[in-house]
């Protein structure tokens, strides 16, 4: 076969073979890391427009050695920074396998069957009502919006208006009700949504990081006596900050009393309720109306795998109803099918923002396929001990405190030097934490909790060992030690 194109189409087996060695010895993670001496890789790449292309096999020569060898570190042992980690080999396998044979994940193909699959599998393994209706997206910001959204279009329909078709009220005053440690996505979900950054109550937190009930309640009935409509309440189920969970079945009554939307960003932590030692904290989270939940977090699946579970299919439908196009509906055969392209297979753009979208489904499906149940469970298991283990570590030294006791898999603490106040302490853990960067062979990310910098480990990352947790305690203190003169 060949096509009149300038792009090669026909050696993807040769073009695969090529780059293969530079991801393997990527994947190693040998020696420093690389990438930050810009100098050395960063004037290659930034060339000036190509007017004659150098043709695959010297796209194949840049990959192989100045990107791949220059990419991102995440997947190193030591690595627990944010709640980010590159995919397992499975899970990487079925997104290239995607990219080839689900390129959308329409019509009458095995891929856009993957995607119903994969859903009705996060629901069992989550313990989701089954009824529900899911849907994949690009991640955290997607997902908590769809959820938001859907929230919001029940609030109006309540008082008989269709936020989707009709727009909002001029006349109208509403309210979302969130806690302070809730992620930002939820504040640009209400900036996209038309309700406005300012529209947040921020409801403060306990001493452990959860938000406050009765703040919540108080704040809840001040604005129903004031005429503020309700739009929801939203829920953490593993802060990023922390790891906290809020108390879901308690807000679950409040929704119920305030007939409020409860949504739960669960993106980080809705995993977490797969360890037998937390799950009682997760209690409720299934009297949520709408969940969001990141499979591209602790399930390492190629990052841009979000999900959004909505109790309700026929509201969702028509918040994000894409509208009929004979193109679409127009296009499709009735009755038995005699081409891949007679049917669209199982359809979800009425659900989401996306209408072509990538094979996600097929991700999720090739992870728990290989791993079961049992080992995604030994996973989120063995990750929340981690952090329990170097919280161990830290209260067992007298240079390392504490600053929030683990309840998933984030740890936060910082070296400690008598004599210090908070800000200075604040500047010697910030010096801390750029050192580790600079050595790259552990790195954490930092947070600020209650005006204290903390040094932030989150443990997704299925390369990590117990060696790793150990490594970060013991190189903090060294380097504390060394920059106090203490010891």
């Amino acid at each position: 076969m060949t096509t009149p194109d300038h792009a090669d189409s026909e050696n993807l087996k040769a073009a695969i073979e090529a780059i293969l060695p530079a991801l393997e010895d990527f994947n190693r993670f040998g020696g420093k890391d690389a990438s930050s001496r810009e100098r050395d890789w960063k004037s290659e790449l930034e060339e000036r427009l190509p007017e004659k292309g150098v043709g695959l096999e010297g796209v194949l020569g840049v990959l192989a050695n100045t990107v791949i060898p220059n990419g991102l570190r995440t997947g190193m042992p030591g690595f627990s920074g944010w709640v980010t980690t590159p995919s397992t080999s499975s899970a990487t396998a079925a997104a290239l396998a995607g990219l080839v044979a689900g390129s959308q994940r329409w019509w009458l193909q095995s891929f856009n069957t993957l995607e119903l699959v994969a859903l009705e599998w996060l629901k069992e393994l989550l313990g989701f009502p089954m009824e529900w209706q899911g849907t994949f997206n690009s991640g955290g910001s997607v997902a908590n919006l769809i959820g938001i959204a859907a929230g919001r279009q029940y609030a109006f329909e309540r008082i008989g208006i269709d936020p989707a078709q009709d727009g909002l009220p001029p006349d109208t005053r509403w309210r979302v009700y969130a806690s302070e440690e809730i992620h930002h996505v939820v504040h640009r979900s209400a900036a996209i949504l038309g309700l406005g950054r300012s529209s947040l109550a921020h409801i403060p937190v306990d001493d452990e990081f959860r938000i406050d009930l009765r703040a919540l309640e108080s704040t809840l009935k001040a604005d129903m006596e004031a005429g503020v409509l309700p739009i929801a309440i939203v829920a953490t189920a593993g802060t990023v900050n922390t790891g906290a969970i809020d108390p879901l079945d308690a807000i679950a009554d409040l929704a119920d009393e305030y007939n409020t939307w409860f949504h739960v960003d669960g993106a980080y932590g809705g995993f977490g309720l797969l360890d037998e030692r937390v799950a009682s904290l997760f209690k409720g989270i299934e009297r949520a109306d709408s969940v969001a939940v990141d499979p591209h977090k602790w399930m390492a699946i190629p990052i841009g795998c979000g999900s959004t579970f909505v109790r309700d299919p026929e509201l969702m439908g028509r918040a994000f109803n894409l509208g009929e196009a004979e193109y679409l509906e127009g296009a499709a055969v009735e009755g038995e099918a005699h081409s891949t392209f007679d049917n669209f297979g199982e359809l979800f753009h009425h659900f989401n923002l996306e209408q072509s979208s990538p094979s996600r489904g097929a991700r999720v499906w090739a992870v728990l396929k290989e791993i079961g149940k049992e080992g995604m469970r030994a996973r989120v298991v063995r990750h929340n001990s981690f952090a329990r283990s170097l919280a161990e570590l830290v209260k067992a030294d007298d240079h390392l405190e504490l600053l929030s006791e683990p309840v998933l898999s984030i740890c936060c603490f910082r070296y400690h030097a008598s004599g210090m106040k908070d800000e200075e302490l604040n500047d010697l853990n910030t010096a801390i934490a750029a050192r580790l960067r600079a050595e790259g062979q552990y790195v954490p990310s930092t947070t600020i909790l209650n005006e204290q910098l903390a040094i932030r480990p989150c443990y997704i990352n299925p390369r990590t060992t117990q060696a790793e947790v150990a490594g970060l305690a013991q190189r903090v203190r060294e380097i504390g030690d060394e920059m106090t003169g203490e010891g």
